[in-house]
């Protein structure tokens, strides 16, 4: 579960670079009524609905483009790469021949696609092109660290990190991103000199929360108790968030669900609290709550997290004995994710049961 967890935030932090893009697309007059329709849907993750509505937009005449890359989008969530790739494609192809930022935008998802269907170079070669364009596009430096270091290439991964940093050293956010993945494919010793360097070349202007939660990421756990405690943690999401999982990491599971129920005391809206305290739920025991948290996130309108919060949800169906409840959800869960090799691990095992 915890596994499946890390999976999902590390899934998440890749794609996180790509939201603000996709939500400005997304506005008011980005498109037609169908196609607004369609990419609505992706954003719901209802992509069979998405895709019937882009299909309605082209009868209906909408614009080509911006109904393909939508397509595009909904075939990436069905997790149909090929297709994807292929729509994305097509978009590109009916540009105008001057690179516009819709360009840049179809680019960044396509190499995406590429990565998630194994095509490393192909997305390297895309990111390649956005940054002979665009140098100072941090996001795709980031992004081209990551499918080197998938590829086994940690000196020009690093290469790729250094620039990215350098060019926004105050970005914890993606300093954790970078930390994270280099710890993923055995080099956390190298995450963690990035994360020790932002702490000392920014001691005097760095916040309680950033200090925190880089030294959580060390593995600093009283150092960021310290440093978290300061916060709010009743009304302060990221304070309730790390300091929550700080109290995880030292075992107290009893009082990291504490500050996790009294933040959702506060905000009902934010899917990863109730996902941490189902978590800490399940270590203690009780996994009725455990399921009721999974459960109640899982009704948070726009959560970014439905593919954890559902695999989840089964696991407690099957510490709770529920085994047939269990195999039920996890044959739906498949259709939806079919390339989550853990999942279908799991599911072999149910079945047995």
């Amino acid at each position: 579960m915890r596994k499946q967890e890390r999976k999902g935030r590390r899934i998440a932090g890749l794609a996180a670079v790509l939201l603000c893009v996709f939500l400005a697309a997304c506005g008011k007059d980005a498109a037609p009524s169908y196609t607004k329709q369609g990419m609505e849907a992706v954003a719901a993750l209802d992509y069979e609905k998405a895709l019937t509505l882009f299909q309605t937009a082209e009868e209906n005449g909408e614009e080509t483009r911006l109904l393909y890359r939508g397509m595009g989008l909904a075939y990436m969530g069905k997790t149909d790469y090929e297709s994807a790739i292929a729509y994305l494609e097509a978009a590109l192809r009916l540009g105008s021949g001057r690179v516009e930022n819709l360009d840049f935008d179809i680019n960044y998802y396509l190499a995406t696609a590429y990565y998630k269907n194994g095509q490393m170079q192909d997305a390297v070669r895309v990111y390649d092109a956005i940054l002979g364009l665009r140098p100072e596009e941090t996001n795709a430096y980031y992004l081209r660290g990551c499918v080197k270091l998938s590829e086994g290439n940690f000196e020009a991964a690093q290469a790729d990190f250094d620039t990215a940093i350098a060019q926004d050293p105050k970005n914890y956010d993606r300093m954790i991103r970078i930390y994270m993945v280099l710890e993923e494919y055995g080099y956390k010793e190298a995450g963690q000199i990035y994360l020790q360097n932002a702490m000392k070349e920014n001691e005097k202007s760095i916040s309680d929360y950033d200090m925190g939660r880089i030294c959580y990421y060390m593995g600093d756990y009283e150092n960021a108790r310290s440093f978290l405690e300061r916060l709010k943690t009743a009304t302060d999401y990221g304070a309730a968030l790390y300091l929550g999982r700080t109290y995880e990491a030292l075992g107290d599971y009893n009082y990291a669900a504490s500050i996790y129920a009294g933040y959702t005391e506060y905000d009902q809206t934010k899917a990863e609290i109730y996902n941490q305290l189902g978590l800490c739920r399940m270590q203690l025991g009780e996994y009725q709550t455990a399921l009721d948290a999974f459960q109640t996130a899982m009704n948070i309108e726009g959560n970014d997290m439905m593919q954890t919060l559902k695999f989840n949800e089964i696991i407690t169906y099957e510490y709770m004995g529920e085994y047939k409840t269990a195999a039920a959800l996890m044959n739906s869960y498949l259709r939806s994710y079919p390339d989550d090799g853990t999942a279908k691990r799991e599911y072999e095992f149910l079945q047995t049961r």
